[in-house]
Order: structure tokens, then C-alpha cells, then sequence
């Protein structure tokens, strides 16, 4: 069962210590795409929530941005902590309705996302300045997917990135988070050569709880791998 909760914050829009944007954009707080790897689970401990990482999330509203000019020539970075387009923003539309207080404003806007819903708001991205979008993509294989997340497929999100890209927005795949021995930069990079603008790069991070476990999987999963091998070699 996800709980869901609707909060009042006074801002949205958070002063950034990360190098590539001016403010971090996050309107939930938690996701539902339940990456067993996600970094962002360290948030869990300043909620009030008991239930897993996963398992719930806060809608924040916020009050009318005013004076939306002062941002110009600013960058936004939406997603530093949750998945801005993670399922419920189809209902509750706060990411949508962030983008329409902000347009005309002359911040540019930068979106990580593992979804394909981003594409309900293209239009209104592509009317941005220096508009980015990059989807998280850490294998080809399916099966290992869906043991990692429960995000839409790959093909789902390299056809959004296909879009984006056609539509003139630049778009970036983000080999992140890259698992020894399993993810295959090589052909990642060349399944979305043409639709993308640049390629990021990310190791798999490893300090927060989830550690043990997921060192444990890689190496059972690269045990399997191992044994299937010697199987056909006969």
C-alpha cells in the first residue's frame, strides 16, 4: 500500500550546491519508481514516514511564485532528489504546474527523469531557454530492470528521448548508476547515439544502506553469469 500525502511548503525552488544548476526543483518528496540503488533514500530520514523507501510520497504545494523575472538567465535543476514525472504526477500535475509559473521567466530548465510522462509537457519545455532532459538508462536488459526499478521500459524511455531530441530539445543519457561486471556502457552508448546530445556517466554509489545487499545481488548475479558460461562451453 503507497501512502500518499498532500503538504504545504513555503518554496519550491531550493538554493543548489550542485555545480551545474542555480536551484534544485524537487515537488515530491520520495518516489514511487523504488530504485533499490537510489542515493535519494537518505531523505527517508528527515520524513516523518515509516514505511519503506518507495512506499510513499509527500505532494508539496507551494504558494504563487512572484516576480518570476528575478530567475532569468538562472538554472533549475528538476529531479535532484525525487523523479519529477514518477506516476502520480499524472494525477497531480505539481511538476506541470511549476513549469507554467516559471515560463517567460528566462530560467533554463534541466530534468532528470526515468519516465516517458515528460512528454505530456514537451510543448511547454521546449519554450525554455538552453531546455535539457536526460533519462536514466543502466542496461539494455529488461529482466535486470525490473529487478532494479519499476520505472517504464528502456524503449519507452529512448523513444521520449527520440522525441525530445527530434523536437529540437537537447537531450542526455545518463549511464547511471553503472553496475560492475553488468552494465554495458558500449552498447548503451550506441542504442542512443542518435537520439541524444551528450552521455553522462555515473559509478554506482554505495553509502547508504542498501550497500550490502546490492553488493551481495552483483555478486550472485555474476556467479549465475559464470555458471552459465561453463555450461556452454559444455
Amino acid at each position: 500500500m503507497v501512502k500518499i500525502q498532500e503538504i504545504e511548503v513555503k518554496s519550491v525552488m531550493t538554493k543548489s550546491n550542485l555545480p551545474v544548476a542555480d536551484f534544485s526543483v524537487n515537488p515530491y518528496v520520495g518516489c514511487l519508481h523504488g530504485c533499490k540503488y537510489c542515493y535519494a533514500s537518505f531523505m527517508k530520514r528527515f520524513t516523518n514516514h515509516p514505511e519503506p523507501w518507495g512506499e510513499f510520497i509527500d505532494v508539496k504545494y507551494w504558494p504563487e511564485i512572484k516576480n518570476v523575472k528575478r530567475y532569468a538567465g538562472k538554472e533549475a535543476f528538476f529531479g535532484s532528489v525525487t523523479d519529477c514525472y514518477q506516476p502520480h504526477e499524472a494525477k497531480y500535475k505539481r511538476t506541470r504546474a511549476l513549469l507554467e509559473q516559471l515560463q517567460g521567466s528566462g530560467i533554463s530548465v534541466s530534468i532528470a527523469t526515468k519516465s516517458d510522462l515528460v512528454l505530456r509537457d514537451l510543448d511547454l519545455i521546449k519554450t525554455f531557454p538552453h531546455a535539457r532532459v536526460s533519462w536514466s538508462i543502466n542496461t539494455l536488459d529488461e529482466s535486470f530492470r525490473r529487478e532494479m526499478d519499476v520505472a517504464v521500459s528502456i524503449e519507452r524511455r529512448l523513444e521520449a528521448m527520440r522525441q525530445f531530441y527530434e523536437a529540437g530539445v537537447e537531450t542526455t543519457c545518463f549511464i547511471s548508476p553503472i553496475f560492475p561486471g553488468i552494465t554495458d556502457v558500449e552498447a548503451i552508448i550506441r542504442k542512443a547515439k542518435d537520439c541524444c546530445n551528450l552521455v553522462w556517466l555515473e559509478n554506482l554509489n554505495l553509502r547508504g544502506d542498501y550497500k550490502g545487499k546490492i553488493l551481495a545481488w552483483i555478486l550472485l548475479l555474476d556467479a549465475a553469469r559464470h555458471a552459465d558460461a561453463r555450461l556452454l562451453r559444455g
